[in-house]
């Protein structure tokens, strides 16, 4: 089991509300209204409850930010890294209309900022107490702040690379001829709670053909003598940082052709690996990827980007695609991820999760890249 030496002040320090408050100022907004998910858990480090009732962090541009929490979530909030904050808790009643009181506190505002992954309900409910601001995605706020990752956040991720490596060097225990991709998947599941994981996030066993779908399902199919399987898994650390890694494998000898590909993937994934540091585009690192795979005759079979951000979500910014021109700057946290896949017959993924540091890029995985046959 991994064991961990991050603490929440590491991870969540007190100036971030600052920082944020800041940062709305700057994007012309009047208030963030963040709700639980990802970024509230980001400013504050409380991984609050996803419920009907409402739980909201309220960063002015101006003043100071509170907390509605209701008086039932209350003790969990005091228990959080966000005690630590200095944040009025505001707790209110089953009787009470919390939104009513947010828009209260905040007076006449144009322009406001809702948690990327709000409910609906809750949006429309915002937009009923404050008719005449616009809504705007806070992500446009904090995607700045929460793409460049701290120290503490490069380290929680390398505690979480460690954790699924640890993983994936138990799988050739789980795959054997005759076993199907769901059993193979619940000793992967348990293996991913048992390395550190908080929870899992994900589990893809896809055997053969099944390999072919980058995002394959477990099935009851029956892993038979000779198929590739591509294994792509992650799971989130109690830090709340995840983690996320694809290797492949083989049952037996490996057919000819997918050994061929395999080996051009291996080169693709390595340079795009290799061409990571600061100033270069996002758009760049794709192409370094699908170059070598498109030379070699299989660019059509590459059919999905090469990467994306990770941190508090598995899948978040910046995307390692054509046409994002974001240049790369020291923090920024990402998968590399080339695939090739031949529909009916098989696939193959190599995934790292990458850091661009000061003058190159720096996996957090590592584990072989080369591919695994299993006896």
């Amino acid at each position: 089991m991994t064991t961990t030496s991050l603490e929440p002040s590491d991870l969540y320090p007190t100036t971030r509300p600052a920082a944020v408050s800041e940062a709305v100022e700057r994007a012309g907004l009047d208030a963030l209204l963040l709700t639980p998910g990802p970024d509230l858990r980001y400013v504050t480090g409380y991984d609050a409850l996803p419920l009907e009732r409402l739980t909201c962090l309220v960063v002015p541009a101006s003043g100071e930010p509170f907390l509605m929490v209701p008086r039932l979530e209350l003790p969990a909030a005091e228990h959080s890294p966000a005690s630590r904050l200095g944040i009025e808790f505001v707790a209110w009643d089953e009787t009470e209309d919390p939104y009513a009181e947010v828009a209260r506190r905040l007076g006449p505002v144009a322009r406001v900022g809702l948690a990327d992954r709000m409910w609906a309900m809750q949006s429309l409910r915002f937009r009923a107490v404050m008719p005449e601001a616009e809504q705007v995605l806070a992500g446009s706020v904090l995607r700045d702040l929460r793409m460049r990752k701290s120290p503490a956040e490069k380290a929680a991720l390398a505690e979480a690379g460690a954790a699924i490596d640890a993983v994936h060097n138990l799988v050739p225990q789980f795959l054997k001829a005759g076993r199907t991709e769901r059993e193979v998947g619940k000793d992967i599941a348990e293996a991913i709670i048992d390395s550190g994981h908080a929870r899992v996030d994900f589990v893809i066993v896809g055997s053969g053909p099944n390999g072919a779908s980058p995002h394959a399902e477990l099935s009851d199919r029956v892993i038979r003598p000779g198929e590739p399987v591509v294994v792509d898994i992650g799971g989130v650390m109690p830090s709340g940082y995840c983690s996320d890694s694809t290797r492949n494998y083989c049952v037996g000898e490996p057919p000819a052709d997918y050994v061929a590909y395999y080996e051009v993937l291996k080169r693709a994934q390595e340079a795009a690996c290799a061409h990571v540091r600061p100033g270069v585009t996002c758009e760049s690192v794709d192409a370094a990827a699908r170059e070598v795979i498109t030379e070699a005759g299989y660019g059509e079979y590459f059919v999905h980007r090469t990467g994306h951000g990770i941190g508090l979500e598995t899948h978040e910014e910046p995307y390692i695609v054509a046409g994002n021109t974001e240049e790369l700057r020291p923090g920024f946290a990402f998968s590399v991820e080339p695939g090739i896949y031949l529909p009916g017959r098989h696939g193959a993924r190599i995934e790292d999760i990458v850091v661009c540091g000061e003058t190159a890029g720096e996996r957090v995985n590592h584990t072989t890249r080369d591919l695994v046959v299993v006896d």
